[in-house]
C-alpha cells in the first residue's frame, strides 16, 4: 500500500516539474508578446514628467530592455536558488506578496469548496430520491441556470442586495477600512468573506448536485440495491448502507478535480469584491505587466490545481480498481 502511494507521488512529482518547467516557458514568451508596456505600467499616472532617458533607465533596471532568452535563463536561475524575484508594482519580493496573500485565498476557496460540496452533495441526493417530482425538477433548475450564469454577476446580485440595500454584510475588501490592523478581529474577516465565499460556492454547487443524483439513481436502479429492498430494507438505512457509500467518494473526487475552477471563480470573486487574495493580484500583476509576480502567480495556481487534480486520480484510482491495474498492466 505504502509503497504504491510513493510510486504514484513519484510519477506526480516528476510529472509537476515537467508541467511547471512548460508553463514557465509558456508563460514567459506570452507576456513577452503581450501589447502592454510594462515601464507604462510602472510609471502610471506620472507619465508626464518622465522622459525617454528616464524610460530607458527603468527598463534597464527591471531588465526589461535584455533579449527574451537572456531574461528567461536569468529568471529561471533566480528560481532554481529560491529567489522568485521583485513585484513591479508592490516594490517587495514575490515571494513575500504571495504569502500574505496566500492565507485569504486560501481560506476564502476552502470556505467555498466546503459549502458547495456539503450543499451540492445534498441537493443532489434529495433530487435523486425525490426524482421526478417538484423538488427534483426544481433543484435541477437552480443547478442548470447557475451552471449558465457568470460568477461576477452573481457576486454583483449578491452585492446589491445584502449589501446594499439590506445592508447586512460589508460590501467588500478583506477587513473593515480605516481600521488597525491589530484591532481586526476573526469576526471581521469571516463577515468580510461572506459574499464572495457564498459566490464561490454557488457556481461550484450544480457540478456536484447533478452529479451525485445521477449517481445515486443509477444505484437505486442497480440489482443489488433492488434485491436490498426486497429483503426488506428501507429508508435511512438502506440509503446509508448501499446508496450512500458508493456515491460519496466519487462526489468528493469530483469536488478536488474542480480546483481549477475554483481557482478561475476566485479571480472573478476577489475582483468584484476587492477581496485582498490571490486571484485579485493575478488580475492586477496581468494587466501592469507584473512579470516576476505574474509568473510566480502562475507557478502557486499551476501548483493548487495540479496538487487537486493528482488527489483526484488517487481517489478515482481506489475507486474503479480496473484504472490500477490497467495502467499496471500497460506500464
Amino acid at each position: 500500500m505504502l509503497q504504491g502511494v510513493a510510486v504514484f507521488v513519484g510519477k506526480k512529482f516528476i510529472r509537476l516539474i515537467a508541467l511547471l518547467a512548460s508553463v514557465s516557458i509558456i508563460t514567459f514568451a506570452l507576456v513577452a508578446l503581450s501589447p502592454i508596456d510594462p515601464v507604462q505600467s510602472y510609471i502610471g499616472a506620472d507619465v508626464m514628467r518622465v522622459g525617454a532617458e528616464q524610460r530607458e533607465q527603468i527598463a534597464a533596471y527591471w531588465g526589461i530592455d535584455r533579449p527574451f532568452a537572456e531574461r528567461f535563463i536569468k529568471w529561471a536561475s533566480a528560481l532554481l536558488q529560491g529567489d522568485m524575484g521583485t513585484s513591479m508594482i508592490y516594490r517587495e519580493a514575490v515571494t513575500k506578496v504571495i504569502a500574505d496573500r496566500f492565507l485569504h485565498s486560501v481560506l476564502l476557496m476552502a470556505f467555498a469548496w466546503t459549502l458547495s460540496g456539503i450543499i451540492g452533495f445534498a441537493a443532489g441526493v434529495a433530487a435523486a430520491i425525490k426524482k421526478d417530482l417538484w423538488l427534483d425538477r426544481l433543484i435541477k433548475s437552480y443547478c442548470y441556470t447557475l451552471a449558465s450564469t457568470p460568477a461576477f454577476w452573481i457576486g454583483l446580485l449578491l452585492m446589491m442586495v445584502f449589501a446594499v440595500w439590506l445592508g447586512w454584510l460589508p460590501v467588500g475588501l478583506g477587513v473593515p477600512a480605516g481600521v488597525l490592523a491589530g484591532s481586526v478581529t476573526a469576526a471581521d474577516y469571516i463577515r468580510h468573506m461572506i459574499l464572495p465565499g457564498i459566490t464561490l460556492s454557488v457556481v461550484g454547487i450544480a457540478p456536484i448536485a447533478l452529479h451525485t443524483r445521477q449517481k445515486l439513481i443509477d444505484v437505486m436502479e442497480s440489482d443489488y440495491y433492488l434485491f436490498a429492498r426486497a429483503r426488506g430494507e428501507y429508508g435511512v438505512s438502506l440509503f446509508l448502507r448501499h446508496g450512500l457509500r458508493n456515491i460519496a467518494l466519487p462526489a468528493i473526487t469530483l469536488q478536488f478535480a474542480s480546483f481549477g475552477e475554483l481557482f478561475g471563480g476566485a479571480v472573478l470573486a476577489e475582483q468584484v469584491f476587492s477581496y485582498p487574495g490571490l486571484g485579485q493580484a493575478t488580475v492586477e500583476a496581468g494587466l501592469r505587466g507584473d512579470v516576476p509576480l505574474l509568473m510566480g502567480l502562475v507557478l502557486c495556481s499551476t501548483i493548487f490545481v495540479f496538487t487537486g487534480n493528482a488527489i483526484a486520480e488517487y481517489f478515482y484510482r481506489m475507486v474503479d480498481p480496473r484504472l490500477r491495474y490497467g495502467k499496471e498492466a500497460q506500464g
